[in-house]
């Protein structure tokens, strides 16, 4: 079994959940007492909320490269950053280590081609969904166009996420507001809906909805577990 490193801390909630998915799948794979290989560094998350906000992303990007660096010296055979947003500098990252580095959109992009969707919904920071580093890799790389909120509807979801969500308070009125905005993305052609940010599966579960939802917490995390014992 090859040894899981994770980047962690943003928010130390979603960071929970990596850690037990991929436990209980490694679990499931392998039987008896089996657990995942890993190691995890957590980075203090209030400096990077700070860095996000303040547009300062060329720290951000060192933040992560030390990060990751401190991954493999500890042992790691590859990384998954447990963040959606923080692969807007996944190539960077890469760059600056000599193990392998697992994208959260390719994880999610395999997925929604088994069902074999063509447009889905985006969901997630403003950055996630503004910024072309995720959606440009879902069309270019995997041929599947992303769609995203209008402008209003991206602030509530953006609000929701680090007022509520990322401080670990789950609030009935959030997902009324969620699945109107969910509603209106597949009035417009969405086939599916990406929950990227690993925080919205907290709030937000397959059994509310008809249309398809994916959980890119859950994704990447099997993901991880399939590369590491493959």
């Amino acid at each position: 079994m090859k040894t899981i490193g994770l980047i962690g801390g943003m928010s130390w909630e979603s960071s929970l959940e990596y850690y037990r998915i991929i436990n209980e799948t490694v679990k499931e794979r392998l039987g008896r007492f089996h657990s995942a290989r890993s190691i995890m560094y957590s980075v203090d998350f209030e400096e990077v909320e700070e860095l996000q906000h303040e547009g300062k992303w060329d720290e951000a990007t060192e933040l992560m490269i030390d990060a990751a660096q401190r991954v493999e010296r500890g042992g790691a055979d590859f990384i998954i950053i447990c963040t959606n947003t923080m692969h807007k500098m996944a190539e960077e990252v890469q760059k600056s280590i000599r193990i392998p580095l697992l994208h959260i959109a390719d994880a999610t992009a395999e997925k929604i081609n088994e069902q074999g969707l063509n447009k889905v919904g985006l969901l997630g920071t403003r950055f996630t969904m503004e910024e072309d580093f995720y959606r440009q890799r879902l069309r270019e790389k995997h041929g599947i166009e992303a769609i995203i909120p209008d402008e209003r509807e991206r602030q509530i979801v953006h609000d929701i996420l680090y007022s509520e969500l990322c401080m670990g308070e789950i609030k009935d009125i959030s997902k009324d507001k969620f699945k109107e905005i969910i509603a209106n993305l597949a009035a417009n052609g969405a086939e599916g809906i990406i929950l990227g940010c690993t925080e919205i599966p907290l709030l937000i579960k397959q059994e509310d909805y008809d249309i398809p939802l994916f959980d890119t917490t859950t994704i990447h995390a099997e993901f991880a577990v399939e590369y590491a014992i493959s």
